[in-house]
């Protein structure tokens, strides 16, 4: 017969092992982060970015991302976004409000995958179907977790 006592005991000890193999797993990758530059291609601006390429396992392994996105051009009537490519797939657009300021806070990763480690991000103004929109350059965020 199985005492109150020794599965108090069993049930701590296995607490204790989960979380000195967890500590050993999340202590060596700690997440990679950094600033995205100040976007601000005509009619909009996007300030106050932020990133983290999330270690595998924590939050999908994703491209954590977030920052300020506003319309800056409150009279043309048409709206602003950010867009996001993970490698391997096609951008992802976030939309913002026209005449307004949106905070944001994303994450974008690959399901197939552990990790992600090759990221692009670009901030336009979406002029309609007959015009090109107005974008920043491109910027390109690597983490190589493999040579870390």
């Amino acid at each position: 017969m199985v005492t109150e006592a020794w599965m108090k005991r069993a049930v701590l000890g296995l607490a204790a092992v989960g979380l000195v193999l967890g500590g050993a797993v999340a202590g060596p990758s700690s997440p990679v982060q950094g600033k995205i530059p100040k976007l601000a291609p005509l009619g909009v601006d996007f300030s106050n970015g932020k990133y983290k390429f999330n270690r595998p396992g924590i939050n999908h392994g994703a491209f954590e991302w977030w920052g300020d996105l506003k319309d800056t051009d409150t009279t043309d009537r048409h709206n602003v976004y950010v867009e996001v490519k993970i490698h391997g797939h096609d951008w992802v657009r976030y939309y913002g409000k026209q005449r307004r300021l949106v905070r944001m806070h994303e994450s974008n990763w690959d399901g197939a995958q552990r990790y992600t480690g090759k990221v692009k991000l670009r901030v336009c103004r979406d002029r309609g179907a007959l015009r090109p929109d107005n974008c920043a350059q491109e910027q390109d965020f690597l983490y190589d977790w493999d040579h870390r």
